[in-house]
């Protein structure tokens, strides 16, 4: 075999490792894709296209507003001192998510709270497609009106650019998580990333996919 041989079945091996490496993450929820539309996703494309088009007066399809990706983020900034809270978080954001997370470390150290740079301080994770979907019809539908004396979220925590950050107490509201197994109550960031120009646009892409905003 010569080296350019020798050099191609290396980076045939890398990109084998890398697709392993990549199906490892996703938790397989025994779904069939090839028939599959998540319930959010086929009513943005029936209804909430076309009101958007209406509301806004776009003229181009590609100019109303979408999802783009969900970042729900989990700070563990205890997991300095006990690791089994990271491993905790790991398993517990698996579940909720339905894709595994990444360990969060510090980017630098922080002498008054004992932490070194690289040390393990959350769980992330980023969710696309028609997970992304999933999560927000179960976040909506199911999870928030489990929040004790719930009476909607907030419609002022949008950024500026129309992505929409949302703070939850407990990780107990998710049916995946058992109560008697949870150790440590912990709360969550889960941020909605759009193409919306403005909030109001944001806003409104959300509000019609049944985000239970308070009246503002």
């Amino acid at each position: 075999m010569t080296e350019k041989d020798k050099e191609g079945s290396k980076k045939e091996a890398k990109k084998k490792k890398k697709k392993e490496e990549a199906a490892e993450e996703e938790i397989d929820l025994g779904i069939d894709e090839s028939s599959y539309e998540p319930r959010l996703k086929k009513l943005y494309r029936e209804e909430v296209v076309p009101a958007l088009m209406k509301k806004f007066g776009y003229k181009n399809i590609m100019q109303v507003p979408k999802l783009v990706k969900i970042v729900i983020n989990m700070g563990l900034g205890e997991g300095v001192q006990n690791p089994k809270l990271i491993d905790d978080g790991v398993a517990q954001l698996s579940l909720i998510a339905g894709q595994r997370p990444v360990v969060t470390r510090a980017k630098r150290a922080i002498a008054s709270f004992r932490l070194r740079a690289g040390m393990p301080i959350g769980v992330k994770v980023t969710l696309r497609k028609d997970r992304m979907w999933e999560f927000l019809d179960r976040l909506i539908s199911i999870a928030l009106p489990r929040v004790k004396d719930f009476k909607g979220v907030s419609p002022k925590a949008f950024d500026g650019r129309g992505n929409y950050t949302l703070g939850l107490e407990e990780q107990t509201i998710f049916p995946e998580i058992d109560y008697n197994k949870v150790e440590k109550i912990k709360g969550m960031n889960i941020t909605v990333v759009t193409t919306a120009e403005t909030d109001e646009e944001g806003y409104e892409l959300l509000k019609l996919l049944g985000m239970p905003f308070r009246e503002r």
